[in-house]
């Protein structure tokens, strides 16, 4: 059994949420920003202020990591941030491989943060020939015909596509047939993955229309137009029909 499966194993005979899961990186991430202020404890109000939670649930939380700080005193900030990373798996290098190097692909390539919490990017593929080639943030864009020798060659744990809509379930089939169970999804298109294949959607678009939503909402509403009663088209709506 590998160091990943054996990851995966412990967390669910801990039974750990994935609500949970989901909300540790938000608390490593304010952890690490007080550690960098040279904070040494914090209370279970002032971590959950800074992750933008509530205290109770940051306690629950936390005690699935049998995390339950001292009273009166709080939680020791550097113990917590070793006990999150080694939960998240963060304790070792994970091997990543960004497929798809136009500008999204580009940007992550160039993205700092990976390094920093234990993510070391291997690989930069893709089926441009005119991108093929390229040195990009100190590495060489490989063609994707040479995708199963990158993953097998530097042990890609995590495959990141950032493909056209198009190709990217056909991209997909291959890094997990490639022995890839995890994948982030930057393609904007659902992807079909067999059971014991974690995926991850990261999708702009939705985030920005949900804040259109959270806006127009601030704004007043969507408007007094009635789809029953008719009466025009929708507020801002042409009357253009697409043939």
């Amino acid at each position: 059994m590998t160091s990943r499966q054996n990851h995966h194993r412990v967390r669910a005979e801990r039974g750990i949420p994935e609500a949970t899961v989901a909300r540790l990186p938000v608390y490593l991430r304010a952890l690490t920003g007080l550690q960098d202020r040279g904070v040494a404890t914090v209370s279970s109000e002032e971590l959950a202020a800074a992750a933008g939670v509530n205290s109770a649930k940051l306690r629950k939380d936390l005690s699935h990591l049998g995390s339950y700080g001292t009273r009166g005193v709080g939680y020791e900030v550097e113990y917590l941030v070793y006990q999150i990373s080694r939960e998240l798996g963060l304790t070792q290098d994970w091997v990543v491989a960004i497929i798809g190097v136009g500008n999204l692909g580009r940007a992550l390539a160039g993205y700092g943060g990976f390094a920093s919490r234990g993510f070391r990017v291997a690989g930069l593929l893709d089926a441009d020939e005119s991108i093929v080639g390229q040195e990009i943030s100190g590495m060489t864009v490989e063609h994707i015909d040479r995708l199963e020798d990158i993953i097998a060659g530097h042990g890609v744990s995590i495959a990141v596509i950032a493909t056209p809509a198009g190709a990217a379930q056909g991209v997909c089939d291959r890094v997990v047939a490639a022995g890839v169970t995890s994948v982030l999804n930057f393609a904007p298109v659902v992807l079909s993955v067999p059971d014991g294949v974690d995926v991850r959607k990261v999708d702009l678009s939705i985030e920005l229309q949900i804040l259109a939503f959270h806006e127009q909402r601030k704004a007043g509403g969507p408007g007094d137009y009635d789809p029953v009663a008719g009466g025009g088209a929708p507020p801002g709506a042409t009357q253009y029909v697409e043939a």
